[in-house]
């Protein structure tokens, strides 16, 4: 289970990336934080958002139109 939860679900871009970012800063450093979004788009944003910040995108999936996907901020 992650450190924190975050739902972005009925939020369109780049919301979902916004909120991540803020959200992360209250994640501990090496902990992880968990995004349920309903914006297709965020498949993309998260994957280049994690290659441009250093954060890991350790889970990513979907399931009844919910995309979930689960970061680790940098140690």
């Amino acid at each position: 289970m992650a450190d924190q939860l975050l739902d972005a679900k009925g939020l369109n871009c780049p919301l979902p990336i916004l909120k991540a970012k803020k959200a992360l800063k209250t994640v501990p450093e090496g902990g992880t934080l968990e995004i349920l979004a309903t914006d297709a788009g965020s498949v993309a944003d998260f994957a280049a958002f994690c290659r441009t910040t250093g954060n890991e995108l350790l889970e990513q999936g979907e399931e009844a139109g919910v995309y979930r996907f689960v970061l680790r901020k940098p140690a």
